[in-house]
């Protein structure tokens, strides 16, 4: 008799089986054994053993008085177990049968009988199986350390045919148990990667492989990755706070490995959102700024080759423009010999010079304005005056750079009617003797001038 593999026996035993379902008859309460019934004998090599079944294979029942058979089972693993009715086959004509009830490594004993109307078979000759253990898993694992937020592993693709997939389990340290994470088809398969990882943090993996049959192997070797690091922070960041209109920041030069280039974020508050505003490969950067005494915080991060950012919201360094130059103090205002007089006082050690701004109101809708630039001194001559005349003076102050301070109170002085016309087209100039001042209406803002 041609003996078959047990994949193409299972099939067949499958559809010799599936018309004994109903109401297939069980063994009597009061056995009545009739020895002339003929008893079920295997063939040779008439069991077939896998991990979650089994097959039996007999010799033909040739007795017409035969109905069919009765299968008991007991599984030796169980000790309130015991040899009992398992299953009917209702054919006479039927010499295989499938289990696959059976759970892998495990011990069972199985027997059979003849059953006609009247009565049953002696019992056959037990026979004592042992499921296949379920298959050992990968021999050979392998992790990919150092990598950005990432893992690998990789395993030699397992022999067996039966193999479908391979189950990948992940813990932590802090972890007790195992977690799937992934299933990987196909058993040429040999590689998993895990992403969104925590940075140079451990993880530990293992592999198991599911077969055709729904059989879950023994896990892998345990593999360990641990994450890559975070660039180091960038150290010794400073801004600078006296440059006009101008920060320049500069930082200690990054030392990590795969350096690939600094992030410079800024912000108008130390708390607030900071964007990003400049991708450099030098530890230095000037922000120009049009604004006078503007103020910025800064923060500088390192990038590595992997996009990898190291942290930079724990530092952040305040830059300021070169304030104005401090506003000019009026002290004096006042008609002297036909000529306006005003003196002030500014202890600023930038300035280098001054710059008077003039109005003239002549009538209700007459009004003229007129500059005076690089004053050195500090005191102003206007000789360009008339009669009956209301005049408005600012002062401010100009530092090195050009930086122009806010401006002076505006001082406000009318002429009287005996003051001499001396308005004129050149520009006023301070004239070198001692002059006597002249009692005029002098109006200005409420200023202490002593």
């Amino acid at each position: 008799m041609k003996l078959w593999t047990l994949a193409t026996f299972c099939a067949a035993s499958l559809l010799i089986l599936s018309g004994c379902g109903g109401n297939s008859p069980k063994p009597a309460d009061e056995i009545k054994i009739d020895k002339t019934l003929p008893v079920v004998r295997l063939t040779e090599t008439g069991t077939f053993v896998d991990m979650n079944a089994v097959a039996f294979e007999w010799r033909a029942i040739e007795d017409e008085r035969v109905n069919g058979i009765y299968i008991y089972k007991q599984n030796m693993t169980q000790e309130a177990s015991e040899l009992s009715h398992y299953k009917t086959i209702d054919n006479r004509f039927t010499t295989h049968y499938l289990d696959n009830e059976i759970k892998p490594d495990t011990a069972y004993t199985y027997s059979f009988k003849t059953f006609s109307k009247e009565a049953e078979s002696q019992m056959s000759e037990a026979k004592v199986i042992n499921s296949l253990p379920v298959l050992q898993s990968v021999v050979w694992i392998q992790s990919i350390q150092n990598m950005p937020r990432t893992a690998k592993i990789i395993w030699r693709p397992h022999t067996n045919q039966k193999v479908k997939s391979y189950i990948i389990e992940r813990r932590t340290l802090e972890e007790e148990k195992w977690s799937k994470i992934a299933t990987v088809d196909g058993r040429l398969n040999a590689e998993f990667i895990d992403v969104d990882l925590k940075d140079e943090y451990v993880y530990k993996y293992r592999v198991l492989v599911l077969t055709y049959d729904g059989i879950t192997s023994t896990p892998s070797e345990i593999v360990q990755v641990v994450t890559k690091a975070l660039p180091i922070s960038i150290k010794h960041i400073v801004a600078t706070t006296n440059l006009p209109r101008k920060i320049e920041i500069n930082w200690e030069k990054s030392t990590t490995e795969d350096f690939s280039f600094y992030h410079l974020y800024k912000s108008e508050t130390s708390d607030g959102t900071y964007e990003l505003i400049a991708k450099l490969y030098n530890p230095t950067f000037t922000d120009v700024i049009e604004e006078d005494g503007k103020e910025y915080f800064y923060r500088v991060s390192a990038v590595e080759k992997n996009g990898l950012e190291s942290i930079h919201d724990k530092i952040s360094i305040q830059g300021i423009t070169l304030i104005k130059p401090e506003i000019p103090s009026l002290v004096e205002a006042k008609v002297v010999d036909n000529k306006i007089e005003i003196k002030w006082n500014n202890k600023d050690t930038r300035v280098k010079k001054y710059t008077v701004i003039k109005k003239a109101k002549t009538g209700w809708f007459d009004a003229k304005d007129e500059e005076f630039v690089d004053i050195t001194g500090k005191k102003f001559l206007d000789p360009e005056i008339g009669p009956n005349i209301t005049y408005y003076y600012q002062v401010f102050a100009i530092d090195e750079f050009g930086i122009k301070s806010e401006p002076s109170i505006e001082v406000e002085i009318k002429t009287p009617n005996t003051v001499a016309n001396n308005v004129k087209k050149e520009e006023p100039k301070e004239l070198s003797k001692k002059t006597q001042s002249k009692e005029v209406e002098v109006i200005v803002p409420t200023q202490d001038f002593n």
